[in-house]
């Protein structure tokens, strides 16, 4: 496959986009470099191959539709916010409200993620292997979440479907949400979806270890 190099340092969020767009439509996958500095890089796009050396900024691949992305540094807030398909791998840390409003996909942050991750999520499958803040899983209506450290207040807060899996502690519980058990079923699955990912060797995980996190009712506002 053909690579195409885009220096972003003195372009506009615009023009980033459309040489973005332009590489893509020619089959070409995309690296670009010097993008800290542009929210809302690669948004929209929906489909190819895209990977961002160093840094990015705020709304990176939202509304993503299918394109594979690599960040090789650290995410600001909102990235891939309200995507539906595709996968976003974040090699550094993620800021406040990763992967919110997801309909899909799938939504990986090899650091620690911000409050509000994964709020909102309808289908994704979300996963850090680090730290998460407070507020993760707000009003949740499907999908996974995976925490394999430590979270803060309100953990699937008002959570009405989707599981969320945590393998630290937490500082409290939402509304709605209570503690149940890891059985044969969602070992093997979360087994699966880290392995396949390239997370479970590396980051040497007990499946069986995690916490369960579970809506106490469907329907909590009636």
């Amino acid at each position: 496959m053909t690579v195409f190099e885009i220096d972003a340092a003195a372009m506009d969020l615009k023009t980033a986009n459309k040489e973005i767009k332009k590489a893509i439509l020619q089959g070409k996958d995309v690296v670009v470099r010097n993008a800290d500095h542009l929210d809302g890089l690669g948004s929209g796009i929906g489909k190819g191959n895209i990977t961002i050396e160093g840094d990015v900024a705020d709304y990176a691949f939202a509304l993503n539709d299918g394109m594979n992305a690599i960040v090789r540094g650290n995410a600001g807030s909102f990235i891939a916010d309200g995507m539906t398909r595709g996968l976003v791998v974040v090699e550094g840390d993620a800021g406040y409200g990763a992967a919110e409003y997801c309909y899909g996909g799938i939504v990986i942050i090899k650091g620690n993620a911000g409050d509000f991750l994964g709020a909102m999520n309808k289908g994704a499958l979300i996963t850090v292997t680090g730290n998460a803040g407070d507020d993760i899983g707000t009003y949740m209506v499907g999908g996974e979440i995976i925490v394999l450290q430590d979270v803060g207040d309100r953990v699937a807060n008002w959570i009405i479907r989707g599981e969320v899996f945590i393998g630290g502690g937490w500082t409290s519980l939402g509304h709605n949400c209570k503690q149940t058990g890891v059985d044969y079923d969602d070992a093997e699955k979360i087994s699966g979806i880290l392995k396949q990912n390239d997370i479970e060797d590396e980051f040497d995980i007990d499946v069986k270890s995690l916490k369960k996190l579970v809506p106490i009712r469907v329907r909590p506002f009636y």
